[in-house]
């Protein structure tokens, strides 16, 4: 069993909170969370009992081995997800002082059976998942009744505190979302385009009041810059030329494409989506700027993207340059290529590994494509910007001239999501 090491910033979060058995640790990505948090569960119940563990998908073979590494002697890890698994939690005790269940939030609240745990610990990694009240998850989440609670995440508001409330909740702070919203948050109500008033966000207030509660209900937050020296951070824009069939698709919401595709913008979704694609599945330009980029470098590289057409035409690019690949999406996680090659390539889908991922063997991320939601884009610039990396961050902007991308990316930099509002306020200034 390896022995485990704490940084004196994990210990020091430890020590914060040694009296609260309710806790969220909000700890930018790669200042050890797991490790803090592990600790906590292990400190709390000295009782035989089960526990649950709720993540992303793609984290729970990592908590197990977490666990099999540093608790070997002290806790059994089950994945949930496994229906053999799932029966021996249930029934096999196996002698462990703690059974630790591991699940992922798609899965957990079709799992009605886990309502029947008592006094257990819960602990939630990324509970960033659960900011979204009507979610099934969140709903769910908020029926189990156990006795201690561990947050995790290293983005827990996305730089918006309205976030916080269904955390808030889970730690024990009986505040209602209405009363909590006339606290600290700062709204107005706007009319939208059938005249009913919706109300917008605009700001913050009494935010010193909140931290102090927040420290009382045993929130820690710590930032990477706060701890350690990390190396420069760099953003390169690459900009390629925009075509005919873009300009004319926003002016008329319609266009035929060379290959014979038609795309028709009937709504505000549609239509978004089909300007995001023209920049890229669609920009010849764009690919040939990628193109460029794979070539001119043996370094190990990480590209973001977004959709599967985008994935597959980068890669017949990467593959006519003989250079080793690795690929993280919904249907693949495979990093044997990024791993063991020191000229790999390794493509992102950004709902698969935006967050939680170690990819500092690398010091250079392209995003072919931006997401839309300002904590994708955060996440994403940590993979590489974490603890151990040595060399300065560089990350190139594939970015289409005088396009959606460049409103896209102006409101990633104010750490605000991309949504249909902001898209309409763009095509009136065309």
């Amino acid at each position: 069993m390896a022995e485990l090491k704490l940084f004196p910033h994990q210990k020091q979060a430890l020590e914060q909170t040694k009296e609260n058995n309710k806790v969220g640790y909000f700890l930018d990505m790669g200042l050890g969370k797991t490790f803090v948090g592990s600790e906590k569960l292990m400190s709390l119940n000295k009782q035989q009992a089960k526990h649950l563990l709720i993540c992303q998908k793609s984290k729970i073979q990592d908590w197990r081995s977490h666990f099999a590494e540093y608790y070997k002697y002290d806790i059994s890890a089950y994945d949930l997800s496994n229906k053999g698994e799932w029966k021996d939690f249930w029934d096999n005790p196996c002698g462990y002082r703690y059974q630790l269940g591991i699940i992922n939030y798609e899965l957990a609240f079709r799992r009605p059976e886990l309502l029947k745990l008592e006094h257990f610990t819960l602990m939630l990694d990324e509970s960033s998942m659960i900011t979204n009240p009507t979610a099934k998850r969140t709903k769910f989440v908020d029926r189990l009744q156990p006795d201690n609670v561990i947050l995790l995440s290293g983005t827990p508001t996305g730089g918006k505190y309205e976030k916080l409330w269904s955390q808030l909740h889970l730690l024990g702070w009986g505040i209602s979302k209405d009363l909590f919203y006339k606290h600290y948050v700062v709204q107005e109500w706007i009319e939208d385009d059938s005249g009913f008033k919706i109300p917008h966000i605009t700001g913050y207030k009494n935010v010193d009041r909140l931290k102090d509660k927040l420290k009382r209900y045993g929130c820690v937050f710590m930032k990477t810059e706060e701890v350690f020296d990390l190396p420069e951070q760099v953003q390169i824009p690459v900009m390629v030329s925009n075509t005919k069939d873009y300009y004319r698709f926003m002016r008329k919401s319609i266009v035929e494409l060379p290959d014979g595709t038609e795309l028709i913008g009937d709504d505000k979704l549609t239509k978004r989506l089909y300007a995001r694609q023209l920049c890229g599945q669609y920009s010849k330009a764009k690919f040939a700027a990628f193109a460029d980029l794979i070539e001119s470098t043996d370094d190990r590289l990480i590209v973001f993207y977004n959709f599967n057409e985008e994935l597959y035409k980068m890669k017949e690019i990467v593959e006519g340059l003989e250079k080793p690949i690795s690929v993280i999406n919904g249907n693949i996680k495979d990093l044997t290529a990024y791993d063991q090659e020191s000229n790999s390539v390794t493509f992102v889908q950004y709902q698969a590994g935006a967050m939680g991922l170690n990819l500092q063997k690398s010091n250079k991320i392209i995003y072919f494509t931006l997401p839309q939601s300002s904590e994708h884009f955060e996440q994403s610039m940590k993979r590489i910007h974490r603890i151990g990396q040595k060399n300065n961050c560089f990350y190139y902007l594939l970015m289409v001239k005088n396009s959606v991308e460049e409103d896209i990316l102006q409101t990633l930099k104010m750490r605000k999501d991309y949504d249909d509002e902001l898209f309409k306020k763009y095509e009136e200034t065309l």
